[in-house]
């Protein structure tokens, strides 16, 4: 697999910078890209950053973001992932897509805001987003391109983000 450098995988850049200046807390990312992760790295300055990748490609290219405040994982098994933490924003856009549900699921009760890339209508039923929306107190879908960006929260009041 080759890492990309296509339009589509920029659309989540508003609300993540958006919600990423919001929070207060550590930031966790669940698959790093060649936008997010440098956005992230600089927006995270002083603040505690911490991004899981399994693609070797991507991993590469994150680590070169390391940093005393910036940890990067490699990832073999996402179940073993350690989310036992309370964090001020999740941005989750990782591969195998149909995971991506999952740690909605796993990180629902531990942070501030969530999130998601690639969230649109027509993808709930492929990747289980369906039956994990109903979990959370609030949604933002923001819909101005595709691929659609999501976030949700159990704890903060999104209609500021309208």
């Amino acid at each position: 697999m080759k890492i990309g450098l296509r339009k589509e995988y920029t659309t989540h850049l508003p609300m993540l910078i958006k919600i990423a200046q919001m929070s207060e807390g550590p930031i966790l990312e669940i698959g790093a890209g060649l936008f997010s992760t440098p956005a992230l790295h600089w927006l995270c300055l002083g603040k505690k950053l911490v991004t899981y990748e399994n693609n070797p490609e991507y991993y590469n290219f994150a680590r070169k973001f390391r940093s005393r405040n910036h940890r990067v994982r490699f990832v073999e098994n996402w179940d073993k992932i350690d989310v036992d933490a309370r964090w001020g924003m999740v941005f989750i856009d990782h591969d195998p897509v149909r995971r991506r549900g999952v740690e909605l699921v796993r990180l629902k009760d531990k942070a501030d805001y969530i999130v998601l890339h690639d969230s649109e209508p027509e993808r709930d039923r492929k990747h289980g987003f369906d039956t994990v929306w109903p979990l959370f107190k609030y949604r933002y879908d923001w819909v101005e391109c595709k691929p659609h960006t999501t976030v949700v929260s159990n704890f903060k009041d999104l209609s500021n983000l309208q």
